[in-house]
C-alpha cells in the first residue's frame, strides 16, 4: 500500500524549530537533562537538533571491489569462524524443531550450542534459493565483515559446504523487538517507555555508524522489528543484513536497488534510488511502531487505519492528538513531554522529501534526551496517571 499521498508536515505547531546547529558533544546531554531548564528547553533543543540539514557527498559503488579485496585479505575485524555442516549440525541437534527461534523468507533461525568454545549461538540456515539466496548470504558475510559495533549483531561464522549457506551468530536472548511489541505473548509484559526509548536510541546509534563511520558507508535499508535483536539488557542490535548495500563513494549520492514493503521512503519507491535519507525514514516508521504499538501495515484494521504512517500524519498536525497516538499498553505511563518530542522526532523522520529529513546522527542526539529517566519525568508521569483516573 503507498505511503507517500500525504502532504508535507509541519510540525512548527508542535516543536519551536531552530536553524543554529547543535555542536554539543552526546555527553552533556545527561548533564543537560539533569537542570531544571530541561523541562523549558528541551523540546525546542531536540527539535533544533534534528532540522539540521547537512549535505551528504557520496558516490561511485564499488561493492565489487571492496568483495574482491575482503575475500583477498579477509575481513577488517576478527576473522569469522568458517565451520563444517557436520559441526553446526551437532550443535543444533540436526537442526532440531525444538531449538527453532524463528523462520521467514530467508530460512530458519536455530538456537545452537558450540561444543568447541561452550557457546551458545544464533544458526540461520538460508533456504537453498539459488542466486538470490547465494547474493544475500554473501552480502551479509562481506557486510558483517567490514562493520563492528555494539549496536550490530555480531557474526562469528558460516557455512558454505556444497549447497548449504549457514550464519552463526550471537545469541540474543531476548529475541527480536517484534516479539515484545507487536506480537506480544500472555506471560510478557509490555515494554515501559523507557525501555523503548532505550532500544530506540540504540537502534539509530547502530544507523548512525553504517552511514557516518563504516567505509564505505551502508545503506541498511531493510527496517523493521523482526530485524532488531535484543539482548539480556534490552540492548538494541540490527541484525540481517542480505539487503544491504554498500554506499556510494564519490560524485554520485545514491545506490539503485529496489526492495519494496510499508518502510519504504517515497523517493525509494518511486525510482528504487537508495541513500542515507532513505534509512532515515525506514527508522521513522519503526520509531513510530515503537511509539503507538502498531503495526507498519496491518490489514485487520479499518481502511482508513491500516497504513501507519498514513494514519499518522494528519495526526502530527496537532498535538492534541499526539496523546491518543501513544500505545495503549502503556496505560498513559509516559512523560508527556516526552511524547510529544519523540513524535516530533518520528515525524521529521518522516518527511516526503528525502532533503527536508535530520542526518541519524542527529537522531541519535535527540533520543539521547528521550531515553534518560529524570525525576520531573517521574512525577509528570504520576500527575498525568492521576487525571486519568
Amino acid at each position: 500500500m503507498c505511503i507517500l499521498s500525504c502532504r508535507r508536515i509541519n510540525t512548527s505547531s508542535s516543536v519551536t524549530m531552530r536553524k543554529s546547529s547543535l555542536k554539543a558533544s552526546k555527553s552533556s546531554v545527561h548533564e543537560i537533562k539533569g537542570t531544571k531548564k530541561y523541562d523549558d528547553d528541551a523540546e525546542a533543543t531536540i527539535s533544533s537538533t534534528i532540522s539540521r540539514s547537512v549535505s551528504m557527498s557520496v558516490g561511485g559503488n564499488k561493492q565489487r571491489m571492496v568483495a574482491e579485496d575482503v575475500v583477498r585479505h579477509g575481513n577488517m575485524g576478527a576473522p569469522a569462524e568458517v565451520y563444517t555442516f557436520r559441526e553446526l549440525a551437532s550443535a543444533t541437534e540436526n537442526f532440531s524443531l525444538k531449538l527453532l527461534l524463528g523462520e521467514g523468507g530467508f530460512g530458519r533461525v536455530y538456537r545452537g550450542h558450540l561444543k568447541t568454545t561452550n557457546q551458545v549461538v544464533a544458526v540461520k540456515q538460508l533456504d537453498g534459493n539459488g542466486i538470490q539466496g547465494n547474493r544475500e548470504f554473501l552480502a551479509e558475510v562481506l557486510t558483517l565483515s567490514m562493520v563492528h559495533h555494539p549496536n550490530l549483531v555480531k557474526l562469528i561464522g558460516y557455512c558454505a559446504d556444497g549447497r548449504q549457506r549457514i550464519l552463526v551468530y550471537e545469541y540474543m536472548e531476548n529475541g527480536s523487538l517484534e516479539d515484545h511489541l507487536l506480537d506480544l505473548a500472555p506471560e510478557r509484559k509490555p515494554l515501559d517507555w523507557y525501555t523503548r526509548m532505550h532500544i530506540a536510541k540504540g537502534v539509530a546509534q547502530g544507523l548512525e555508524y553504517l552511514h557516518d563511520t563504516a567505509n564505505p558507508p551502508v545503506m541498511y535499508r531493510d527496517f523493521k522489528p523482526s530485524n532488531i535483536l535484543l539482548d539480556e539488557k534490552f540492548n538494541a542490535k540490527l541484525s540481517d543484513f542480505g539487503l544491504a548495500k554498500l554506499g556510494p563513494t564519490g560524485r554520485e549520492d545514491h545506490v539503485s536497488t529496489m526492495v519494496m514493503n510499508g518502510y519504504c521512503a517515497p523517493e525509494y519507491e518511486q525510482t528504487g534510488q537508495l541513500t542515507t535519507r532513505s534509512d532515515v525514514y525506514s527508522f521513522g516508521v519503526v520509531f513510530l511502531e515503537i511509539i503507538t504499538g502498531r503495526r507498519a501495515i496491518d490489514n485487520s484494521r479499518p481502511p482508513e487505519e491500516e497504513n501507519l504512517v498514513a494514519w499518522a500524519k494528519p495526526l502530527f498536525k496537532d498535538r492534541k492528538n499526539f496523546k491518543m497516538m501513544a500505545d495503549p499498553t502503556l496505560e498513559g505511563n509516559y512523560p508527556v513531554k516526552g511524547l510529544y518530542q519523540a513524535i516530533a522526532v518520528a515525524a521529521m523522520c518522516l518527511q516526503d522529501e528525502a532533503s527536508t529529513r535530520p542526518l541519524i546522527g542527529d537522531v541519535v542526539t535527540a533520543l539521547e534526551y528521550l531515553s534518560i529517566r529524570t525525576d520531573e519525568d517521574t512525577s509528570e508521569t504520576d500527575e498525568q496517571a492521576a487525571q486519568d483516573e
